[in-house]
């Protein structure tokens, strides 16, 4: 039986792993309640998620670059996480991680589990040191979506073959895209347009419900 590729996408923080980036590096810098209540109101799709991350990124200022390597050995995967992706590519299909989130943190994760295609934002340092502020486009709802189309095409699979996982106002767009679309443990707002739903604090059901 031929099995037919595809591409799994991931939304990171509160998705793949169990924490909000920005907050573990917020905690460090003193600012956590701060960047808590931005981050909430962005994920509700209150406010723009990029004028929110600028407005958060600005506050970890000053921050050293020595934080960003505790914060990755402060990451923890949502359970399932690494087995799902493991079981993915032994069936022969692609993953990616796009996070509104920072590469600077994600990055050795991912290529610790072999993901096949990972996006987020970068912060900058200058002398050992976060500057408050984002090197390049931010990434927004709208550019989830578009890596989604990007690594579609790079890993030679139809968009109706692409799986996007998410749980927040700024995967709609990525959501809306993808040919099954999957709300974890979603805002409302997500729950209502995504095709199923997780409700469980675990990635482990996902295999099952698309029938894999």
């Amino acid at each position: 039986m031929t099995v037919v590729k595809r591409l799994f996408q991931f939304d990171v923080d509160s998705t793949f792993i169990t924490q909000e980036v920005i907050e573990l590096l917020a905690s460090k810098a003193g600012v956590l309640d701060e960047v808590a209540r931005i981050t909430e109101s962005a994920m509700r799709g209150e406010i723009d998620f990029s004028e929110s991350l600028v407005a958060r990124v600005g506050l970890l200022k000053g921050l050293p670059e020595s934080a960003l390597s505790e914060v990755q050995s402060e990451i923890v995967l949502t359970d399932g996480a690494e087995e799902l992706v493991v079981n993915l590519h032994a069936l022969g299909h692609c993953v990616s991680l796009v996070g509104g989130g920072f590469i600077n943190v994600i990055g050795p994760l991912a290529q610790q589990l072999r993901i096949d295609f990972v996006r987020a934002n970068e912060l900058e340092v200058i002398d050992g040191m976060l500057t408050g502020k984002v090197i390049g486009r931010i990434i927004d709802r709208a550019a989830k979506a578009t890596a989604l189309a990007e690594f579609a095409k790079a890993a030679g699979v139809a968009m109706h073959n692409t799986v996007a996982i998410g749980d927040g106002a700024n995967d709609i767009d990525m959501l809306k895209l993808a040919g099954v679309s999957i709300a974890f443990n979603a805002k409302p707002i997500v729950v209502e347009l995504a095709d199923l739903a997780i409700t469980e604090p675990s990635l482990k059901s996902v295999l099952t419900l698309l029938d894999l």
